[in-house]
């Protein structure tokens, strides 16, 4: 009689590992998230998450560099690394420069005093 309680605990043992199993896979599947902006181009990213707000491209990167720019839209405009460095590389493709100071414009501005007299 004891073998024959062994083995039917086995086998109960079994039963809740395959049906934990089957919980687990049935769960796992449904966690799966789709990535929304997987497959698009960067000029469509920027007009979807960006456009909004910043209506030019070309001086939203400012003089950054893509390895500055990746993480700031990785975390706040991007579902994923990937999004995050196309968008990154078209704004620094068709980046404008480094912002003028106000300082710098109002000096070009102004004549500049002649030294021959």
């Amino acid at each position: 009689m004891d073998r024959a309680s062994k083995f039917l605990a086995q086998r109960k043992a079994c039963r809740y590992l395959l049906l934990l199993g089957a919980i687990y896979l049935w769960n796992g599947a449904a966690v799966q998230a789709q990535n929304i902006d997987e497959g698009k181009s960067a000029q469509r990213l920027f007009a979807d998450t960006c456009a909004n707000c910043h209506r030019n491209p070309a001086t939203l990167a400012k003089g950054r560099f893509r390895a500055t720019l990746l993480p700031f839209l990785q975390d706040h405009y991007t579902t994923g690394t990937a999004e995050a460095w196309a968008l990154a590389s078209y704004l620094a493709s068709v980046d404008a420069g480094p912002p003028r100071s106000k300082k710098g414009a109002a000096a070009k501005k102004r004549p500049a005093a002649s030294s021959a007299q």
